[in-house]
């Protein structure tokens, strides 16, 4: 006899009921004789919504991707709307991505929003993520949804949910839809459509997109310029294939190459470990058509086109990929300039990152005397800070995760445009004799070297979860007084919202949201942050050091020399 605890059982007798089809009810019986620990994985819990919206393995289960945890999710959302948006005509926009089964799940929402009196905008096919937030807005919906699981493995799913400035859900809605999701009963949720409430939008959206891409992405580029770069372009699977192609040619770069291999859309990712430009090996098939092509810079998406990763060659003519904090700066910095130069910088301006990712950012902006706003993990604050200060004018922002957002007319991370973006520095350096990598180089020489790198620790299941979490209560209980020989000079814990400044015991309270987050400072400049991922079973450290660079001759030692230091940390924090 197979033993149940009775809280899990009591979970689990829940989807037993009529509420739930039969095939779902066979599926669970199933589990409870052939695997309980498969059973305790899918309920054990509920799913949660973390920083980039509700991401979890699909399957039966409360903490699974399903018909059931989506169709409540959008039952209470669509209470919410109409208790917040009483008398008004509802709208909503959905888009999906390549994965499996996202577009049966986006009808499956689709068919709740309509059940519930509100007028759906449904893509007839898979589309960026980016090009949701627009729509939301061209259309003036109320509220978006896109099912993706951006870059995570191809077993996952997930929902995000837009509201109606374009951005993320964030405080306090986020806790009050969550509260009433909470409290539905899933026989409450009403899944048959009226289909009389149901548009489909494509072509007409795309292209009101592709040409605010390039208008917001371009930037005075040569004709010339622009047909001289020689650009490798891969959407590893995804859906930026529908956009960027085409993007490119409105704005004038004739000479894209794409990675033929990895054109078609596929929930399998074939080609790649990970669909995740993050990861080196993610776009070595690109990289390889570039050696063949000789290819000027690579443009590499992930499935749903939020994220952008760039390689580009160095000073010895290899191709190099750029971290997310390299090619953040050079965006940031080539659109100051281009505020600087149109005198359009007056004191009312902000570029927007986040806590983990480089302080050169804040460097930058101090530079252009603009202001830089530091938010946490997560595009939905970034999207947040353009909400809340409607009378700054936003330049541009982004974090080390390869994302990045031009101006506000997308409210989130958007590789369509910041791969445009990188073309237009790309081709202006080529232009002039120089190259992005040199670009970059430069800016190192005017505001200091500063260099980053990402650690994550995968733990995965329910003890996964729980060394996670005691990694974090060993890191507060018993915090570091020095890191590799440098004392450490401040610690910002952003659980408890207190900055902790060690060499004067003054405590003062950090005024963001609160996260699970740990940063330590060290005397020698040395940056540390520790916290467990918001979308994936993982723990991560980001690590940031710096020093001051003299020319170019210099480079490559002192480069060396940083990630020595990294090398060094990392060894003495044992990670």
């Amino acid at each position: 006899m197979i033993y149940i605890e009775p809280k899990l059982l009591e979970r689990v007798n829940t989807w037993l009921t009529p509420a739930f089809d039969q095939e779902t009810q066979t599926h669970i019986k199933d589990l409870i004789g052939t695997n309980p620990e498969e059973l305790k994985e899918s309920f054990y819990k509920d799913l949660e919504f973390g920083t980039g919206g509700m991401r979890g393995v699909m399957g039966i289960g409360t903490n699974r991707i399903n018909k059931y945890t989506l169709g409540k999710n959008t039952q209470g959302l669509s209470d919410y709307m109409h208790k917040v948006f009483s008398g008004e005509k509802l709208k909503v926009a959905i888009a999906f991505d390549c994965r499996h089964n996202s577009k049966t799940l986006a009808k499956v929402v689709a068919n709740v929003f309509s059940a519930n009196n509100i007028e759906v905008f449904l893509f007839e096919d898979l589309r960026p993520t980016p090009e949701l937030s627009f729509a939301l807005k061209h259309l003036n919906c109320h509220c978006g949804i896109v099912l993706t699981a951006s870059h995570n493995p191809p077993e996952y799913n997930g929902y995000k949910v837009y509201w109606q400035d374009g951005g993320q859900l964030v405080p306090p809605q986020d806790a009050e839809i969550i509260k009433m999701i909470n409290n539905l009963d899933y026989a409450e949720i009403k899944f048959t459509a009226n289909n009389n409430l149901i548009n489909y939008i494509g072509k007409g959206v795309d292209d009101v997109f592709i040409d605010a891409s390039v208008k917001n992405g371009s930037f005075n580029t040569p004709k010339e310029a622009r047909e001289n770069l020689n650009i490798v372009f891969t959407s590893l699977h995804g859906t930026s294939i529908t956009t960027i192609p085409e993007t490119f040619k409105r704005a004038g770069y004739t000479n894209v190459n794409i990675v033929e291999e990895q054109r078609e859309p596929n929930g399998d990712f074939p080609t790649v470990v990970s669909p995740n430009p993050e990861e080196p090996e993610a776009l070595k098939m690109a990289i390889e058509l570039a050696n063949k092509v000789n290819g000027d810079i690579v443009i590499g998406t992930d499935p749903d086109s939020d994220r952008v990763g760039i390689a580009v060659r160095d000073l010895n003519n290899e191709m190099v990929i750029l971290n997310g904090n390299q090619a953040m700066l050079l965006m940031t910095n080539f659109l100051l300039k281009q505020w600087k130069n149109n005198n359009k910088i007056n004191n009312n301006q902000f570029i927007g990152s986040t806590i983990v990712s480089t302080p050169m950012m804040s460097v930058l902006a101090q530079a252009y005397k603009v202001e830089c706003k530091i938010g946490l993990t997560g595009f939905k604050w970034i999207a947040k800070m353009i909400k809340d200060f409607p009378e700054l004018d936003f330049i541009g922002g982004g974090e080390e995760s390869f994302g990045f957002m031009v101006g506000d007319f997308v409210r989130d991370k958007d590789a369509n445009t910041s791969a445009l973006l990188a073309c237009e520095i790309a081709a202006q350096a080529k232009a002039n004799n120089s190259s992005m990598y040199q670009e970059l180089i430069n800016l190192y020489i005017e505001h200091g070297f500063y260099k980053e790198r990402l650690i994550s620790i995968t733990k995965k299941g329910i003890e996964g979860a729980k060394a996670i979490k005691q990694m974090m209560v060993d890191a507060r209980e018993n915090p570091l007084k020095e890191v590799n020989g440098s004392k450490v000079t401040l610690i910002e814990d952003y659980q408890l919202s207190t900055s902790n400044n060690i060499t004067t015991g003054e405590i003062s309270k950090i005024n963001i949201p609160k996260s699970n987050v740990l940063i330590y400072y060290t005397q020698d400049g040395s940056k540390i942050a520790l916290r467990p991922s918001g979308t994936e079973p993982k723990i991560k450290f980001y690590i940031s050091v710096n020093t001051t660079l003299d020319n170019v001759a210099d480079f490559t030692a002192t480069e060396q020399q940083l990630e020595a230091k990294i090398d060094a940390i990392i060894k003495d924090m044992q990670l």
